[in-house]
């Protein structure tokens, strides 16, 4: 059984937004991350991914997403032994400023550029290869604001 996870790769002037998870938070307390969560069971249903995103940004930073655009997917192991399918999506902000919302979730707000993602040692691998990815998508005119 897997949990399913989705993440926004959030853009705007040249940076991307990134949290510091809470440090009550089970899985990778303290550590930078995109924004996102679990979906919820919901039985039969449409578009689980992309409006599970849309809510968990909001919930999390206080912001409307928009512009969804697919960038990767994996499966890791959490540090408690769950299974995860992890799906991130390259976003665009349509309105607010974010801040954090969800203080049982979100430590602190950055915007960073991809220089200093990839710069900063503290930095965990599969997030600097997803927001490499998110770059590629960008690049190549797949994004539309």
């Amino acid at each position: 059984m897997f949990i399913v996870n989705v993440e926004a790769a959030i853009h705007r002037d040249g940076k991307w937004l990134l949290i510091r998870r809470s440090e009550k938070e089970d899985h990778a307390p303290g550590m930078l991350s995109l924004v996102g969560g679990k979906c919820d069971a919901e039985g039969v249903s449409t578009e689980i991914l992309e409006r599970t995103l849309i809510r968990e940004v909001d919930e999390e930073v206080g912001i409307k997403i928009g512009g969804l655009t697919y960038v990767n997917s994996c499966s890791f192991v959490t540090d408690t032994g769950i299974n995860v399918i992890d799906i991130v999506f390259l976003c665009n902000v349509e309105s607010g400023e974010p801040y954090t919302k969800s203080q049982d979730e979100v430590d602190e707000v950055l915007w960073m550029s991809t220089s200093e993602i990839l710069e900063r040692e503290e930095i965990a691998r599969y997030l600097k290869d997803n927001i490499q990815q998110a770059e590629k998508k960008l690049d190549a005119g797949f994004f539309v604001k």
